[in-house]
């Protein structure tokens, strides 16, 4: 079963954000067969998400991987949704599940641009993770929520500084109607984009 995001309420467009108060961020190059994305990892505000991503992308974990889900959302004139990318739960490639760390916690929002991590329940999200096309609000932690997802809302860790049109291109590849599981049903990519390589850009790693 691949791992989800809940279904979102309400929706913004919006430019990508930059990075906040001057907090240090690492530079992460996707090279995926439709262009290359360049993200912003907010290493000092979402250390624990942040650390875990890099070190996928520096035992090449996300190397021959894909963006293999496009969630669509009918909202305004915009595109609205999210593309969702990594593992699949590839039991060669994914490591333990880490603690989860809450937009409330971290202040980064999940606006259009932002990188966020995909999971089950909070505290299970290991190698997936997802890039929206535009806000998606009730994704950030909701302390008055009905649901632990809500109150424990989504980990955002980073956002797109070049690249926003492959994240378009990828958004509007065909999807085959037939592929996914329950609500998810027809969100599945028919032809999965690759991530040929992610690379970090201002890592002494790499």
């Amino acid at each position: 079963m691949l791992k989800r995001f809940v279904p979102v309420a309400a929706l913004l467009f919006a430019a990508p954000l930059a990075a906040q108060d001057g907090a240090r961020t690492d530079t992460v190059v996707l090279a995926t067969t439709m262009g290359d994305i360049t993200l912003a990892i907010e290493s000092e505000r979402a250390p624990v998400t942040a650390a875990n991503f890099l070190r996928y992308v520096a035992e090449k974990r996300f190397d021959g991987t894909a963006f293999y889900r496009a969630m669509r959302l009918d909202w305004g004139e915009q595109p609205s949704g999210l593309v969702q990318g990594g593992t699949q739960m590839n039991p060669d490639r994914i490591r333990d599940p880490i603690a989860h760390e809450p937009t409330s916690r971290t202040g980064i929002r999940h606006t259009a641009g932002t990188i966020s991590m995909a999971r089950y329940a909070p505290g299970t999200a290991t190698g997936d993770f997802s890039i929206l096309l535009s806000a998606m609000p009730s994704l950030d932690a909701d302390p008055d929520g009905d649901t632990e997802d809500a109150r424990a809302g989504f980990a955002a860790f980073g956002h797109v500084t070049a690249g926003m049109e492959v994240v378009k291109a990828i958004f509007d590849a065909p999807t085959d109607p037939d592929k996914g599981e329950g609500w998810m049903k027809g969100q599945m990519l028919a032809e999965p984009v690759t991530i040929v390589s992610a690379r970090c850009l201002t890592c002494a790693s790499e």
